[in-house]
């Protein structure tokens, strides 16, 4: 099977489904390519920088994957998971340029490519796209897709303000993620099963699913951002920590607020600098911060798990729980 899906070995996916969701697959990415394609050679250039440079292709695996619990073939089901691919790919442009990125993907950013505002503007015309080809599925997507765009923006905006007073920060950091990352994966599978003419239980059941895996993944992401080497993650280890975004693991940190841990927790609170980083690196990855956002994170993928018990396609089941156990062992 052809593994678009990098972060989730292809061979957990049922061998029933493999030739199905190959094909998927296969017609998600030619359309993709499509409709990311500008008639302007420099566009181009710019909208295609990180579609060519790989990607997990996680989101519309787990459309094409809902999409199983009805008629997987309707061409409905292609044009749901582009839409949803083309708005991630829309928000790792505009991400990049907030966070200051120098590598996406293992490649150069588009925003140290092509400067900032051709980065935004590049995200822009890719949210334009996505537009575009969900009003071909009707009102009711372009809706969701409207409410779901509210929710990345919402949780970017949460993450870049902060708790307010008196809000725990762990609650609100994962409410930073359900808005930032579970909110797109939730509707990718709603739109899977939707447009599969899935079963109103199952659709519901696997909005359920997303929501809990996307914010498990971004836990798990998180992780290896502490734990990892560029050439694994294909980002600088310590990006968060450089670009002073919270995680569970130095929240965590923080919160417990421990005697011992007072001199690493104002390094945390001050400004982290390229030489500073890798003895910050190296006391994170030994402390027991990192093994208690493990737990929640495994936490969540039992949550996604639990959303899928009655679904109606034991392989489309198996199919799931064999991607939550990946998605965990990926924080290894």
């Amino acid at each position: 099977m052809m593994n678009y899906n990098a972060g989730v070995p292809a061979e957990l996916i049922s061998p029933e489904l493999a030739d199905l969701v190959t094909e998927r697959l296969t017609a998600t990415e030619e359309l993709l390519r499509q409709t990311c394609k500008a008639e302007i050679e420099f566009i181009n250039e710019m909208t295609t920088h990180l579609m060519t440079a790989g990607g997990k292709r996680f989101r519309p695996l787990i459309t094409i994957l809902a999409a199983t619990l009805g008629d997987a073939s309707k061409i409905e089901v292609i044009k749901a998971a582009v839409v949803i691919e083309l708005t991630h790919l829309a928000t790792l442009y505009h991400d990049d340029v907030m966070d200051e990125a120098q590598l996406r993907r293992g490649a150069q950013s588009a925003n140290a490519r092509f400067g900032n505002a051709a980065a935004i503007l590049t995200g822009d015309f890719l949210f334009a796209r996505a537009s575009e080809l969900v009003a071909d599925l009707g009102p009711a997507a372009v809706k969701l897709q409207a409410q779901t765009f509210e929710r990345l923006v919402t949780g970017q905006l949460l993450e870049t303000v902060g708790p307010a007073a008196g809000v725990d920060a762990v609650d609100h950091h994962i409410n930073v993620l359900a808005e930032k990352t579970g909110s797109l994966i939730a509707t990718a599978a709603q739109f899977g099963a939707e447009f599969s003419g899935a079963a109103e239980s199952d659709v519901i059941a696997m909005r359920n699913f997303g929501e809990a895996i996307g914010i498990a993944f971004q836990l798990t992401d998180d992780i290896i951002d502490l734990t990892s080497v560029a050439e694994e993650s294909g980002k600088a280890p310590g990006t968060d920590l450089l670009e002073g975004v919270p995680t569970l693991t130095t929240l965590l940190i923080q919160q417990a607020n421990r005697a011992e841990d007072q001199e690493l927790i104002n390094r945390l609170r001050n400004q982290v600098t390229p030489e500073l980083l890798p003895s910050l690196l190296n006391e994170i990855r030994t402390h027991w911060a990192i093994d208690q956002a493990k737990d929640v994170a495994i936490d969540w993928a039992e949550r996604a798990k639990s959303a899928i018990q009655n679904i109606s396609n034991p392989m489309t089941k198996a199919t799931l729980v064999s991607i939550c156990d990946a998605t965990i062992r990926r924080q290894v």
